[in-house]
């Protein structure tokens, strides 16, 4: 091993004999005149009199700039951090392996920079020439001699440790770097983890762009991380054809988009859109979300059978004809019989084709039966004709009585308020229960004065997707997914049909009264039977005792699920603190005092009805306080987060008040020991438990008082 302030000699340096680290800081320097001069070529483009028309020159104008904005040189994130040196490389006769100035040499990093010849000075880790810095081993060095790994401090680089794969008689030992850039303080955003891939991270970060994949991950085991690397992978590997189709990361609210929203970007990726389901609904539908439904009848219209209930009442307005259909065309009447525009009607529903592409080809068909009529009595109609028949009023007239428009949003509206609709459409899927826990018991007047919940725009989507094919993309990330309703799985499936996807989440966070009881159920209703479904249980970021303490509540809430390990060991990093009721709230002013004489974010989570009380209580001891996917800054470290927003979200230091009080805040007990289970694990240093009830049943006699 090699670090800062213990350097090897290298005796073919020619800038420091005595310190290679001297070489590799200006090797960085020499790195950023680079980026500077690849960006300074971009911004000199004149483009004046290469395009056609304003048009071309405007979309021409933007690539530029998102190439310029790609091509920043962030001053606090290193350009590289790691460096391959290939065993097979020649070498002089007495020149140490790790300094050979002759080793087919690669630097790997963020993205990729090339000196004014054009040769690379930083690889981008996307590469494939980089992956053996995150799969090579002793027992596989995959043709690597030296592995380097870089430590920073802001942009500076400060130390450096070798591994030397090759080395039949140098021990594996595991990283000090690599595990203090785990432990790194979070104090922002969400950042990326290229530095500390791991292997069975990257096998995941770099599967095809035909392959889905489901990631069942544990906390602290990076699943969202992997998630967001993939996309990043995939644009690299793919990136022509996913800018045509798009990329899309989907996360459970806006707080933890927030919280993730620079990683990509650090990346180089700027044009991944981020949205919640709820944001996806809405913006296709057109409907706002102001209500909120009982957990009773959200479940139910989450619930899979509402898409066959919603294909009755989308195709209930399609009527058998009645009477034949007569087109005049010049002195001539040609006549359709009832019984021959019944079999059309009968043959478009029976292809299951979509409401709105059927009612399009039934004037074409009806046309082409006209068609048929005139070239047996001798005429010879070509397309202009058919298309002409087709426009004819009588032919409108039927199509408006036999098929008429559906509007997505009226027709669930009549379904959730008409009693007789929606008995009528649900018979034989709902109980009668069920029917009444979701028909509206004050009907609104109309589709803009609706209170539209959550769920309810979900099923205006489906109605939608029934009526007119939802346009699809090429990749989507979908997060926390245990916690999305069948329904929600639909929608997000419609918006991959044609491409791939990779799916994020751990099924003993589930906290939604209809959570997902299974990927294998998940997967079948996002339309993605077949993907394979990867597994993470190994942890980097919550410290072993404090995913040993939380890892008691496993086998009442995911009992089929393997216990989460974690790589970190860090005493003392538990706490668990009994006081009495009418000492808690400053009990855990103090807890938060304390945390935040360490380094780092602090999280006081809290159950959502306590943290009125937690606000005040901080704001009256003088302790500044941030909200949810609020950035932390030298004078405000401490977040108050609600319980329900904890999800997917990592601190430093957490204080947690009143774990009974988080369970006691769910509908039932274990969707509330599940609750507990994610603000037990979004602790990176430490955790500090108060409480003033008993706690939970799983969690007694632990932690120290």
């Amino acid at each position: 091993m090699s670090g800062h302030g213990m350097p090897d000699p290298d005796p073919l340096d020619p800038l420091d004999p005595l310190d290679p680290l001297e070489r590799e800081r200006a090797h960085l320097a020499a790195s950023r005149t680079a980026l500077r001069a690849m960006r300074h070529d971009v911004e000199s483009l004149d483009i004046r009199n290469v395009t056609a028309n304003w048009v071309n020159a405007e979309a021409l104008q933007h690539q530029i700039d998102a190439r310029i904005e790609a091509l920043a040189d962030l001053a606090d994130t290193p350009l590289f951090f790691g460096r391959l040196d290939h065993a097979d490389s020649p070498r002089p006769p007495g020149a140490p392996e790790q300094d050979d100035p002759s080793a087919v040499r690669y630097y790997i990093g963020r993205r990729h920079v090339h000196d004014a010849d054009g040769d690379p000075m930083v690889i981008d880790w996307r590469a494939p020439v980089s992956q053996p810095f995150y799969r090579a081993s002793k027992k596989d060095p995959q043709g690597i001699g030296l592995r380097r790994r870089f430590g920073y401090t802001g942009g500076e680089l400060t130390a450096y440790e070798d591994e030397r794969l090759s080395d039949p008689d140098e021990a594996e030992k595991a990283s000090a770097l690599l595990r203090l850039e785990i432990e790194r303080p979070r104090v922002g955003p969400m950042r990326d983890i290229v530095a500390t891939i791991q292997p069975e991270q990257d096998e995941i970060v770099r599967t095809g762009v035909d392959g889905t994949v489901c990631v069942q991950g544990a906390p602290g085991t990076g699943k969202t991380a992997v998630g967001l690397h993939r996309v990043a992978y995939l644009l690299y590997a793919h990136r022509e054809r996913l800018a045509r189709t798009g990329t899309l990361v989907i996360g459970p609210n806006r707080s933890f988009l927030r919280y993730i929203e620079q990683v990509l970007p650090a990346l180089g990726e700027l044009a991944v859109r981020q949205a919640t389901v709820e944001d996806l609904v809405t913006e296709a539908t057109g409907v706002e979300v102001r209500g909120t439904d009982d957990p009773e009848a959200a479940r139910i219209k989450g619930d899979a059978r509402m898409a066959e209930v919603l294909r009755r009442a989308v195709r209930s307005g399609v009527t058998m004809p009645a009477e034949s259909c007569v087109v005049v065309r010049g002195s001539r009447r040609w006549r359709v019989p009832a019984y021959e525009l019944e079999e059309i009607v009968r043959e478009l529903l029976e292809r299951g084709i979509r409401y709105g592409a059927a009612r399009e080809a039934l004037p074409q068909r009806v046309a082409h039966a006209v068609l048929t009529r005139m070239e047996r009595s001798g005429e010879a109609p070509d397309d202009r004709v058919q298309n002409a028949v087709a426009r004819d009023a009588a032919v409108k007239a039927l199509v408006k009585a036999v098929w008429p428009e559906v509007d997505p949003a009226r027709l669930v509206l009549r379904l959730l308020s008409d009693d007789g609709f929606l008995a009528e459409c649900s018979e034989g899927i709902l109980t009668e229960e069920e029917h009444k826990a979701i028909l509206w018991t004050k009907p609104p007047r109309g589709v803009r004065s609706a209170k539209w919940s959550a769920a309810d725009a979900v099923l205006i989507d489906e109605a939608a997707d029934l009526v007119r094919r939802t346009p699809s993309l090429g990749h989507v990330v979908l997060d926390e997914a245990q916690d999305l309703s069948p329904m929600q799985y639909r929608a997000v499936g419609r918006r991959c049909a044609t491409g791939s996807a990779t799916v994020l989440g751990d099924l003993a966070q589930g906290t939604t009264p209809w959570a997902t009881a299974s990927w294998a159920e998940a997967l079948s209703h996002l339309g993605k039977p077949d993907a394979a479904v990867e597994e993470l249980t190994r942890g980097f970021r919550v410290p072993r005792e404090v995913i040993a303490y939380a890892s008691r509540l496993l086998p009442h809430i995911a009992p089929g699920l393997s216990e989460a390990t974690s790589i970190r060991d860090a005493a003392g990093s538990l706490r668990v603190r009994a006081v009495e009721v009418e000492e808690l709230d400053g009990a855990v002013v103090d807890a938060c005092r304390e945390a935040l004489e360490r380094e780092g974010s602090i999280g006081l989570i809290a159950a959502d009805a306590r943290v009125p009380a937690l606000a005040s209580a901080l704001d009256a001891a003088g302790v500044p306080r941030l909200s949810p996917g609020t950035e932390t800054d030298a004078g405000a470290r401490l977040t108050l987060v609600p319980a329900t927003l904890a999800k997917g979200l990592e601190y430093d230091h957490v204080v947690l008040d009143e774990p009974a009080a988080v369970v006691d805040g769910e509908p039932d007990e274990r969707t509330g020991l599940r609750r507990l289970y994610v603000c037990l694990t979004r602790a990176v240093s430490g955790l500090t438990a108060v409480h003033a009830a008993p706690l939970p049943d799983p969690l007694r006699d632990g932690g120290d008082a």
